[in-house]
């Protein structure tokens, strides 16, 4: 990585707290995986898988506020922030990832709340049904996510649904071009693409370090796994009590996706659409991200809870 570039924020609200201890866990191809636990160890477990481009630091805000009460644990995707980059990037990866982190982490019958952001969501979704995830985890968030036609709903170009919207897309986000320093002009194209129009300097500051700390190759190799993704057929797989979250002005992944997840969940347990919030809703909308989180958590501690659908404005 290049010195210019900070990898995060290191100042303010979004600035990653230290980790209480750090460990590797090494996934099914032997990728290793830098994941931080912060909080008690005795506390109720709750894991956060980040989304392409992102790391550790994207959840910095969560981090801080649920390790008071719970033992969180994040990792870096593979190829992101601590983590190597690997041979292999595919939906299956992420999964045998998730899992490695889940069995590194949690003690024998110990289950989690998982929360995913993004591909972290796509994560969640590619892992369900797995032995090693429905033995270990109580519940789930799928946050700013979607399970298929990823580059034909995005909207980050503004042209008419259709073919030529969706090349460009394609190539936008599958662009080989180094993104470079953290500039006015990278800052504004950023907002636009991925955060709300009212999103504050600092939010939009701290989105863009992340995203331009991760290295070009792995930027580009996760795109192209993304543009084919189809995870729908997982949906069924999902069964613990799962919370969806959606912004009403995500361009990446436009809240139908949202809408579409909880309808096709098998126990989702809320919908909760964001107004005015993009694509990086855990920074743009913190408090939301982590009263969800924590909703889920009271729900994973009561087995007896009755599935529900809803919707909260």
């Amino acid at each position: 990585m290049s010195a210019r570039r900070t990898p995060h924020v290191t100042t303010g609200a979004y600035a990653p707290p230290p980790a209480r201890r750090t460990l590797e866990a090494v996934s099914a191809d032997g990728s290793r995986l830098h994941v931080e636990v912060h909080g008690a160890e005795d506390a109720p477990a709750v894991v956060l898988a980040h989304g392409w481009t992102c790391s550790t630091a994207f959840w910095a805000a969560q981090i801080r506020d649920l390790a008071v009460t719970h033992r969180v644990i994040a990792y870096d995707q593979r190829g992101h922030g601590r983590s190597p980059a690997a041979r292999s990037y595919t939906a299956d990866a992420l999964a045998d990832d998730l899992i490695a982190v889940l069995a590194a982490t949690l003690a024998p019958g110990e289950r989690a709340v998982v929360a995913g952001h993004s591909m972290g969501g796509m994560t969640v979704m590619a892992a369900a049904g797995r032995p090693g995830f429905d033995e270990r985890v109580a519940a789930a968030l799928l946050c700013s996510t979607g399970s298929s036609r990823l580059v034909a709903e995005a909207r980050v170009v503004p042209l008419r649904a259709g073919r030529a919207r969706t090349r460009m897309t394609g190539a936008v986000l599958g662009s080989r071009a180094p993104l470079g320093p953290v500039t006015p002009v990278a800052r504004a194209m950023l907002k636009y693409a991925t955060m709300g129009p009212g999103s504050a300097p600092d939010r939009v500051e701290a989105c863009a370090r992340i995203v331009h700390g991760c290295p070009t190759a792995v930027r580009h190799g996760w795109s192209q796994v993304l543009a084919g993704l189809d995870l729908d057929d997982r949906l069924a797989r999902l069964t613990v009590p799962t919370a969806v979250i959606g912004g009403t002005a995500d361009r990446l992944t436009p809240v139908g996706h949202a809408r579409a997840l909880a309808a096709a969940l098998p126990h989702c347990v809320g919908l909760t659409e964001l107004t005015g919030m993009g694509h990086m809703t855990p920074i743009e909308a913190p408090e939301a991200v982590t009263r969800v989180i924590r909703e889920l958590a009271a729900i994973a501690a009561t087995p007896t809870t009755t599935p529900t659908k809803e919707k909260t404005p």
